[in-house]
C-alpha cells in the first residue's frame, strides 16, 4: 500500500474489519499490517507450540569414578559411557577423590585423558578436566555423525518401522493364515 497516515489506514481497518498492528515500531516510518489480531495471536502460539516440541532436548548423563579404580571398573564404565555418547548424550564424567587423594590431582587428569582418547572416535571433550573441590569433571559431547545415527535410529523405533526381511543365511517360517468357518 505505501506509506498512508494514520487516520486513513486506521479508516481503512474499520472498512475491512480487522486490526491495524504495527510490526516494526523501530522503522522510520513505522510498519504496519492490517491483520485480525485474535487469529494472529493464535497461529503465533501454534508455530511456538510446534517449534518446543520440535526441539532437541540435551540430555547429560553423569558417570563418576575414582582415582584407583580397577581395570575391569574402568571397562564397565567406559562401556556406559560409550553407550550414552552412541545414544546422542553429552555425559558429564566426574572423579571423586577422598582423604589424601586430593593432593593427587595429576591421577584424575591421567585418568580422564585416557578416557577421552578411548572414546575419541565416538565424541569429543566439550569442557576439560577441571577441578571443583573434592570432584574432577569433564563433559564428553557427542560427534554430529553420531548423534544424527541416534536420532535417525530413534525415530525408526518410534514410528514402528520393521524390518521384516531375513537376514542372509536365515531361514524364516512363514505360517499359514487360520480361517475360522464364520469367516468363509
Amino acid at each position: 500500500m505505501g506509506i498512508v497516515p494514520l487516520e486513513r489506514a486506521l479508516q481503512l481497518a474499520a472498512d475491512v474489519d480487522l486490526d491495524l498492528v504495527e510490526v516494526a515500531p523501530m522503522a522510520r516510518p513505522p510498519v504496519c499490517k492490517l491483520m485480525d489480531f485474535g487469529k494472529f495471536k493464535y497461529e503465533s502460539a501454534l508455530k511456538a507450540r510446534e517449534a518446543r516440541r520440535n526441539q532437541q532436548q540435551t540430555v547429560i548423563k553423569e558417570m563418576k569414578l575414582r582415582p584407583k579404580i580397577d581395570p575391569h571398573d574402568y571397562e564397565t564404565k567406559k562401556g556406559h559411557v560409550m553407550r550414552f555418547l552412541k545414544a546422542g548424550d553429552k555425559v558429564k564424567v566426574t572423579i571423586m577423590f577422598r582423604g589424601r587423594e586430593q593432593s593427587r590431582p595429576e591421577l584424575g587428569f591421567r585418568l580422564l585423558r585416557k578416557l577421552s582418547e578411548e572414546i575419541s572416535e565416538l565424541g569429543f571433550v566439550e569442557a576439560s578436566a577441571k577441578q571443583d573441590g573434592r570432584n574432577m569433571i569433564m563433559v564428553l559431547a557427542p560427534h554430529r555423525n553420531v548423534k544424527a545415527a541416534a536420532t535417525a535410529s530413534r525415530e525408526g523405533r518410534t514410528e514402528g518401522a520393521e524390518d521384516t526381511t531375513a537376514p542372509e543365511g536365515e531361514t524364516v517360517a512363514v505360517l499359514p493364515e487360520v480361517v475360522t468357518a464364520d469367516q468363509g
